[in-house]
């Protein structure tokens, strides 16, 4: 039986001598088993342990030569084997813990002297080098040639950047590196992702720009990477717009969606609480979401979209009065935070509520309400503004939303006043 782990063997004299330990384990194999050439039933069974600098590794008696297991951090990873002789602890970590277990079970029972036809034993050989080297963290391929196609990723990557590759689709072998918090894919062909990007439980960083992305899947949106995902970079793709739940990832902070053909931002852009880098330069947005001033930004960059002029005296109505019985019913939904679900209500019905509007008196509407655009200044939610235009512009304009006429007309009083 073997297991890689990290490991520090520690003398137990060193305190007589006023030493200590360095305090960290280095990268080795673990072997239990009996020495080559020994014939079936003689000679005793050892732990051997093979480190890069030791490759032949270094034999210690397990029978009756075991003083103790601490195994109180087993789940984590870690434990302690204490020997006898010579009077050394050999502290494991950075284990697999289901594997760890397994071998100190097996230790256990070469101690106590059981059958060895019955023990998982290995032969004591040496060492291969890719055995005790230290695991993988990082790979960066940026060519076709580079790029592995019969061999595995290292299960240990955290960081993968493959640029450059010609890749058309995401490689089902990069889903399974479940340790991945750094996927860079950028300059390739892709056209679409898998939901089973959303199985990558500590990705925080994913970078897609120069692809040939249409769309960005809702799935991914409603997966693990609603709580792990900080850097979204979509930038130079195809995509015309996002979806509603794009919005579930609310704990991005840096998302990148320039040179892509946007029409319009996510309705509830301002659920992206710790957003605070945000680019969509170069599509085609004609105006901003009313959700958009609830941003709070450092870095804003909406150059070249080209964005309408606003003008609050010609609104878009879409008023229907008296009110329809499901619009009373949404509005008093929404307004009274009443809780609501798919197990309650039709899914439609809950899509819609996701996206009632806000007026500017609070409430809220659905389906009837008046629509205008206004002129927002952009410095109002961020910190730092990329000019909008060439004229040098901070400008930009923002829908807003009124429930009833006399919402609107109190609005056109305040405009109509501070325009006179």
């Amino acid at each position: 039986m073997r297991l890689q782990c990290d490991v520090e063997v520690v003398s137990r004299l060193l305190p007589t001598c006023g030493l200590r330990g360095r305090g960290r384990g280095t990268r080795a194999l673990l072997s239990l088993g009996r020495p080559p050439g020994r014939a079936r039933g003689g000679g005793g069974v050892y732990l051997m342990v093979c480190t890069a600098r030791d490759r032949v590794g270094t034999r210690y008696k397990v029978q009756e030569n075991i003083e103790r297991f601490f195994t109180r951090f087993v789940e984590e990873g870690k434990a302690t084997v204490r020997l006898r002789e010579p009077a050394v602890d050999v502290c494991l970590s950075k284990a697999n813990a289901s594997n760890l277990k397994n071998f100190l079970s097996a230790v256990r029972l070469a101690h106590q002297g059981t059958d060895i036809g019955a023990l998982p034993l290995s032969a004591l050989v040496p060492a291969k080098t890719s055995e005790v080297e230290k695991p993988k963290t990082k790979m960066i391929i940026t060519s076709r040639r580079d790029y592995p196609l019969t061999k595995n990723f290292p299960y240990s990557l955290e960081h993968l950047q493959a640029s450059y590759c010609k890749l058309a689709r995401i490689d089902m072998r990069v889903l399974c590196l479940k340790k991945l918090q750094k996927l860079d894919l950028s300059h390739n062909h892709i056209k679409q992702l898998p939901a089973t990007i959303g199985d990558l439980i500590c990705l925080q960083e994913l970078n897609l720009h120069d692809n040939h992305l249409e769309s960005f899947s809702g799935a991914l949106c409603n997966s693990t990477l609603q709580k792990s995902l900080q850097f979204l970079d979509l930038s130079q793709n195809k995509i015309k717009a996002l979806p509603i739940q794009f919005c579930q990832l609310r704990e991005l902070v840096n998302l990148k969606l320039d040179d892509n053909e946007l029409i319009r931002l996510p309705f509830k852009i301002g659920q992206l609480d710790h957003l605070r880098f945000l680019s969509a330069a170069r599509n085609k947005l004609p105006f901003l979401p009313s959700d958009f001033r609830k941003l709070c930004l450092e870095n804003l960059d909406l150059f070249g979209n080209p964005f309408e002029q606003p003008n609050p005296l010609v609104p878009n109505i879409q008023l229907k009065i008296p009110l329809t019985l499901l619009e009373c019913a949404a509005r008093a939904t929404v307004n009274y935070r009443i809780p609501y679900g798919c197990h309650l209500l039709p899914s439609h019905l809950c899509e819609d509520l996701d996206v009632a509007k806000t007026c500017q008196c609070g409430r809220a509407c659905l389906s009837s309400f008046i629509q205008i655009t206004v002129t927002m200044n952009l410095h109002h939610v961020a910190h730092t503004v990329v000019l909008v235009d060439n004229m040098g512009g901070t400008e930009a304009p923002i829908i807003c939303y009124f429930c009833s006429l006399d919402c609107y007309s109190q609005f056109l009083d305040r405009y109509l006043q501070s325009n006179g």
